[in-house]
């Protein structure tokens, strides 16, 4: 995912051993059937912040569920969405959260998923984040230097992006393919010269006061939506849980951006799932700045090919995705 916006709450081998831990969940495909006429829906556990773990914590989204005679199963733990598309792939999940970028990446691999949800890219969360008293001072600055990126991903668009509006070379730049949660010792161990990051991962480094942005969503001109997924079958079977939980969606995402601290925490305030201090001040700057959860639009799509336009140019997919033929239209499906 992405930074933790509303979408994000839907956090790669550690991660794809979560997700698919539910592999012999009862929880499966009969279970999508549910008892009776109850439909189970499986989303990724929403851990300690945004909107579905408040959901979850005051039973508003088990109401909005059972008005369409379904309910939620949480499966495994958010994370990054190519693990997460695997389980979906695999009858192992039926919702995901993911960024277009790691989406295209997903979807040159044979599918059985589609968009139905967008999150406008984040205009302050994102971005090539450098270390206190470093010297780089623009992304000029990066040439002949190590920055780390997750691989097809978020990360890795962002870098490309921030060097071709510079009009650097991508080859000047040496790229470090990393996973994201392994990724932050070696920043700061100075083993890499910067990080191409979004705000789940960026917030604790800011709010620590020893790295900050180089250019961020916005000086970039990132076309980096979040979006959220849903298994194909799930979508053709139960359509009205899948616009339930969009309603759902779209309105708390509204909420969330009004009073942002109000979801975070929502479990617990210590440990270290909590974010307190100044990285809470950072959470919440940025939530304030961020999307809300609307439907697919004409002028999205044409950002969407945009960004699979861009990553076939860059080598990063082989060919050019069509990404349009796995969107649905949420207020069309029936």
């Amino acid at each position: 995912m992405r930074p933790l916006t509303p979408l994000a709450a839907l956090a790669a081998l550690a991660a794809l051993a979560t997700v698919t831990a539910c592999g012999g969940d009862p929880t499966g495909t009969e279970a999508s059937k549910g008892a009776k006429d109850t439909v189970t829906v499986r989303i990724p556990d929403p851990g300690n912040a945004g909107v579905l773990a408040r959901g979850k914590k005051d039973g508003s989204l088990d109401k909005a569920l059972a008005a369409v005679g379904a309910k939620v199963a949480w499966t495994g733990s958010a994370g990054p969405f190519a693990p997460a598309a695997q389980a979906m792939n695999a009858d192992q999940l039926d919702i995901a959260t993911g960024s277009i970028t790691s989406g295209i990446t997903s979807l040159s691999q044979s599918p059985g998923f589609a968009f139905f949800t967008a999150t406008d890219p984040d205009p302050v969360g994102e971005g090539i984040l450098v270390r206190e008293g470093s010297d780089i001072a623009s992304i000029k600055d990066l040439v002949g230097r190590k920055v780390a990126v997750n691989k097809g991903g978020t990360g890795e668009y962002l870098l490309l992006k921030a060097l071709a509006g510079a009009g650097v070379p991508a080859d000047k730049v040496e790229r470090v393919y990393l996973r994201p949660d392994q990724t932050a010792a070696v920043f700061n161990a100075g083993q890499v010269d910067a990080w191409a990051v979004w705000s789940t991962y960026a917030v604790a480094e800011i709010g620590s006061g020893k790295a900050h942005f180089v250019a961020d969503g916005t000086a970039i001109r990132s076309d980096n939506y979040s979006l959220n997924a849903v298994r194909s079958e799930f979508a053709e079977r139960h359509p009205e849980v899948v616009k339930a939980l969009y309603r759902y969606l779209h309105e708390n995402s509204a909420k969330e951006k009004r009073d942002p601290a109000a979801y975070l925490n929502v479990f617990t305030d210590a440990g270290p799932t909590a974010v307190n201090g100044k990285a809470k001040e950072v959470q919440i700057g940025f939530t304030r700045e961020g999307g809300t959860v609307d439907p697919i639009g004409a002028e999205d799509i044409k950002r969407f090919e945009t960004v699979a336009r861009f990553y076939a140019d860059q080598k990063v997919t082989p060919n050019k995705v069509d990404i349009a033929a796995h969107l649905l239209d949420i207020e069309k499906l029936s």
